[in-house]
């Protein structure tokens, strides 16, 4: 009994050996089959040759798609799992705002060359720095080329990270950055201010004047090409990327969406306050915003200007943007947000995607089944509140939850 036991264990071994050989003989085949698309794009054969020698793929990165494994989205992103109170941290805002008035200083003379010619507030610039790379502290986890190589074989979004890939050996072809200094997030983000290859190429700014765009080390490159993606996104000068509001009592929450517009005078007609008193010139007034409540009728509230929608699409959380926002602004005022956020939790991804199906296949919810919980998810959320009869607060607890799939 005991030597069939071994036996099989063997076999199983020997099996497991032999798939793990013909999975890593697919995936070098598939480099090898990139080599075309790579001379296109400039990448010479040393090059390729070189930065692909020995490549292996990296499974335990999230959003790949793999036989025998739960399709799962991005469960490592703190932007998406976090509730706000734990993201948008006071002593982090904090610490990193101390940091970005020590940067202003150091930084200065190219701060102020860079906003006046894009428009960017330096103060914004620091924000992404600071909330990208703990001010070029953080040290990236991953080798951009691989993380790249591996999205591009079997992750959600193949073909987009197929053409990362082939810009990230480019880039290295260059002679820019090293490949032991191209560190990278999971998601292939590089940089002190964590851009994909592609982004570098559209946005990236030679400031320094040195011939080279380098995001790695030049800190003016790196804060220059991150006001450019801005700008190129449509950032508009001059205007805020949002106000924080009190909200009326008997709030609509489900009109919390970038589609539903308003001029700020009409937010405030309807009963929305400024907070603290804040007067608001009859230009400010006049600017179209959306109303924003990261916690349902909870926490804070906010009328978000198109400036912040520009920076969302940096980074699509609403929290990144709350933080860069806040940080931005503590940097220039010692004040926290006037309306403490809530203790509210957070469903887990796969209880949100349950959420966002039934609402879906009951005609409320046309986005994304991604486990988010971001504006459309709230605001559909709430119109299943209304129509169930339901406290109305656009906030996914499991009581809601509860509520949806027992309707089914």
């Amino acid at each position: 009994m005991m030597r069939r036991a071994l036996i099989a264990a063997v076999i199983v071994v020997t099996c497991g050996w032999s798939s793990a050989r013909a999975a890593d003989a697919a995936f070098t085949q598939f480099i090898a089959s990139l080599w075309p698309e790579a001379q296109q794009a400039g990448v010479s054969r040393a090059t390729f040759e070189r930065e692909t020698r020995g490549l292996e793929p990296d499974y335990k990165l999230p959003d790949l798609l793999l036989p025998g494994r739960p399709a799962l989205g991005a469960p490592s992103q703190a932007e998406f799992v976090q509730v706000p109170a734990d993201y948008v941290k006071e002593a982090s805002i904090a610490r990193l705002a101390g940091e970005g008035q020590r940067l202003l200083q150091k930084y200065r003379t190219a701060l102020t060359e860079i906003e006046k010619s894009s428009g960017v507030p330096a103060t914004v610039m620091l924000a992404i720095w600071g909330r990208e790379t703990d001010y070029g502290r953080y040290t990236l986890p991953y080798d951009l080329v691989r993380v790249l190589a591996t999205q591009a074989y079997v992750g959600r979004r193949k073909d987009q990270y197929r053409n990362e890939f082939i810009l990230s050996l480019k880039i290295l072809g260059e002679g820019v950055v090293t490949r032991k200094d191209m560190r990278s997030s999971w998601a292939g983000a590089t940089g002190l201010t964590q851009f994909l290859p592609s982004e570098y190429y559209k946005h990236g700014v030679d400031f320094d004047g040195n011939g080279r765009i380098d995001i790695w080390h030049s800190v003016p490159d790196a804060l220059a090409s991150a006001a450019q993606q801005l700008v190129n996104k449509g950032w508009q000068s001059g205007l805020r990327w949002a106000y924080e509001v009190q909200a009326p009592a008997k709030v609509d929450c489900t009109t919390g969406v970038p589609e539903v517009t308003k001029p700020i005078g009409q937010w405030l007609r309807e009963g929305f306050v400024p907070v603290r008193g804040a007067r608001l010139s009859a230009a400010e007034q006049a600017q179209q915003a959306s109303l924003l409540q990261p916690e349902g009728i909870y926490g804070p509230s906010f009328l978000t200007t198109k400036n912040y929608f520009v920076i969302k699409e940096y980074n699509f959380s609403d929290l990144y943007v709350l933080f860069v926002g806040h940080l931005s602004d503590r940097m220039t005022s010692p004040l926290p947000f006037a309306t403490p956020w809530s203790a509210s939790k957070q469903l887990r991804t796969k209880d949100v995607e349950t959420m966002q199906r039934e609402l879906t296949r009951i005609g409320l919810y046309k986005d994304k089944i991604d486990g988010k919980a971001g504006m459309q998810t709230r605001a559909a959320l709430g119109a299943y509140q209304k129509s169930a009869g339901l406290k109305v607060d656009c906030w996914p607890s499991e009581e809601v939850l509860r509520s949806i799939q027992a309707g089914r």
